[in-house]
């Protein structure tokens, strides 16, 4: 996947058409619609009890990664974005390991299938939020706003999901993703976190 953003034109390539182009900021809203529509199509799909539903979330995944792929996306993967990454779940796992220190762990029971939805659903919304949509804001006003943005997208994304409650939270775990993906320049930094704190929460729960 290759991304044609420009910091400079504020321009994205539409769906991949041959000098198909619109201002930086309409492609912005635009990808914030789509994800809303993503979003609605997961929950739909999901019926109720959407958060334990894996068809839901690969659908929801597909549509993510379908945007990424249309609008040429690129994510480089290197050892220092993967150790940033890994870096990344420590820092969103420790809290909850040092409340929990001395509990048992969950059990491994049912894990395997499990982890093969998450780590897809979880790598096509960072691949998106951090990736797609990252670049578009970033091009179209600064970094600071496709980081903030981007958490505040993460967090809505959860409500219908787990409710309200998880707002706050769910927004600093964004920024600490975004800022993942500002310091090395990638999403594969914030996919691993993502992805490893995800499996982390499953023992930790």
């Amino acid at each position: 996947m290759t991304v044609t953003t420009s910091a400079t034109s504020r321009c994205v390539r539409v769906w991949g058409r041959p000098g198909a182009r619109i201002p930086g900021r309409q492609a912005s809203g635009l990808l914030l619609v789509g994800f809303a529509m993503a979003v609605g199509v997961r929950l739909a799909v999901a019926g109720p009890g959407p958060a334990r539903s894996p068809g839901g979330g690969l659908v929801f995944a597909a549509l993510l990664l379908a945007m990424a792929v249309a609008a040429r996306t690129r994510v480089p993967v290197s050892a220092r974005a993967c150790l940033a990454g890994l870096a990344g779940v420590v820092v969103l796992c420790a809290p909850v390991a040092l409340l929990r220190l001395g509990s048992p762990l969950h059990d491994a029971g049912g894990f395997a299938s499990w982890a093969v939805v998450v780590a897809v659903v979880a790598a096509a919304e960072e691949v998106f939020l951090r990736g797609t949509l990252y670049d578009a804001l970033r091009d179209a006003f600064d970094e600071r706003a496709a980081i903030v943005v981007g958490a505040v997208a993460f967090a809505g994304l959860h409500v219908p999901l787990y409710g309200w409650h998880v707002v706050p939270l769910d927004v600093v775990v964004g920024l600490v993703l975004g800022e993942l993906r500002r310091t090395t320049g990638t999403a594969a930094a914030p996919a691993v976190a993502h992805v490893g704190a995800d499996f982390g929460a499953w023992f930790l729960r």
